[in-house]
């Protein structure tokens, strides 16, 4: 007999009545049963001491005292579960985050967009290249990106596997942490090989610099190691889109007399899901864990008031974060309207720019990209918008990778349309390659020309 939460009938299951976007069709229901009941019974990845932890974290940026740095993968793929991509990928957050943290002077909560981001929503149920009509790929937890009818059927073995490599990812970012890498009093550790030649190699170093003096500084003083901040804690964060598998790792905690989703700290709804009678919200409605809700030029002021009263009925700190992503062009026209509805309304919600999203256009060349210009451009003015509205810009959500890739057009190296083609690997959406993201650190931090 499932558990039932303080305050409602919900229960994991509680969407299925309802219509549910977004979601596969598999040609073989037994074997996903099967599978999903396998995965129900398989040990959490994240738990809720650790999730309500990140609540407290949010909460606190809510009122101004942090900072939200979420960034990783657009989509995670299988084949880069390996130590050196996701190590690459922690030392940018890291990197990011200590310059910020010494230009904002502010705590700086890490996000990552990993260890579960496998599944994509998409525009179509199908794609079409030449006469040849498949199947639309939804992320690595569902099909292959190769475009084939074998590759991609909708296959339910994905999913253990898409929870194994999680479950690997998180696991070795914990013993990253737990053995030092993260170690406030090595910052120097946290280096990536571009700083050899670029611009900001001094300014970064100096910056590390300071603030091991500072931790040295503060323990001679106070006589005893600042245990809190020897280490920079990750959280895990990915889009709660196959409700299938958030359902069956989803488990009632009975210290808290709750339920949480435990593939993630930190789920997120995006707009093609965010149907106030839809599948998603009446799933999101029901666990513990703080939900990011994402904003895009369609959003109006009913909508997401009504979506605050459905998913936060009881106003509490930390519950919701709104992901705003409009693009450079139309934040200001829509963005002033809605910080006014959420103020009229007196509930704490984290306001978080996606300055990427909504800056996603077609290259000369045919590549889906994005240009840095407008990225910052809408940051930016996203910054600008939320302080003269009397409110608080709290995080900034991008995707990035800790590789070199080449799939965003200028920043620093003045990539250009052509450049694409030189490293260009996500298959779904275009990401900034580590330089272009710590410029973007510089920019907040403050320490941009």
């Amino acid at each position: 007999m499932e558990k039932k939460s303080s305050n409602n009938t919900w229960n994991p299951r509680s969407w299925q009545k309802l219509k549910a976007e977004q979601q596969p069709v598999y040609p073989d229901k037994r074997s996903l049963d099967k599978i999903i009941n396998d995965l129900s019974r398989l040990p959490p990845i994240v738990t809720s001491w650790e999730i309500d932890e990140l609540t407290q974290q949010i909460s606190k940026a809510q009122l101004g005292e942090a900072f939200i740095l979420q960034g990783g993968d657009c989509a995670e793929s299988f084949v880069d579960c390996t130590s050196e991509i996701i190590v690459a990928k922690i030392k940018i957050l890291l990197q990011m985050s200590i310059v910020m943290l010494h230009g904002i002077k502010k705590p700086i909560v890490r996000i990552g967009r990993l260890a579960g981001q496998y599944a994509k929503p998409r525009s179509a149920d199908t794609e079409k290249k030449g006469d040849n009509e498949l199947p639309s790929y939804r992320g690595d937890l569902v099909n292959s990106s190769q475009f084939t009818i074998e590759d991609r059927a909708p296959d339910p073995k994905l999913l253990l596997r898409g929870y194994e490599r999680s479950a690997l990812t998180m696991n070795f970012i914990r013993s990253l942490i737990d053995g030092g890498f993260t170690d406030l009093h090595h910052p120097e550790y946290w280096d990536l090989s571009w700083l050899g030649h670029s611009k900001m190699a001094d300014k970064y170093h100096e910056i590390v610099q300071s603030i091991s003096r500072s931790v040295d500084f503060i323990e001679s003083v106070s006589g005893r190691p600042l245990y809190l901040t020897q280490r920079a804690d990750i959280y895990a964060a990915h889009e709660g889109l196959h409700l299938l598998y958030e359902q069956a790792q989803t488990r009632y905690i009975k210290r808290t007399n709750s339920w949480y989703n435990l593939t993630t700290h930190f789920p997120w709804i995006g707009m093609r899901t965010a149907d106030l009678s839809g599948a998603h919200v009446e799933y999101f409605k029901g666990i513990s864990n703080p939900i990011g809700i994402k904003i895009g030029p369609g959003m109006t002021s009913k909508w997401l008031a009504s979506l605050l009263e459905k998913l936060n009925p009881e106003s509490k700190p930390g519950r919701i974060t709104l992901i705003h992503r409009f693009g450079a062009d139309k934040i200001e026209k829509i963005l002033p309207n809605l910080i006014k509805t959420v103020i009229s309304m007196d509930v704490p919600v984290l306001w978080v720019c996606d300055p990427m999203h909504g800056n996603t256009e077609t290259s000369s060349n045919g590549r889906k990209t994005r240009r840095f210009s407008k990225i910052t451009k809408e940051l930016k003015k996203a910054f600008k918008i939320h302080e003269q509205a009397g409110s608080y810009l709290g995080g900034v959500h991008l995707e990035l990778t800790g590789e070199n890739v080449t799939e965003c057009t200028g920043g620093a190296r003045g990539l250009v349309d052509d450049d694409l083609e030189k490293a260009y690997k996500t298959s779904v959406d275009p990401r900034l390659n580590y330089e272009q993201a710590m410029e973007i650190a510089f920019d907040i931090g403050g320490f941009s020309d």
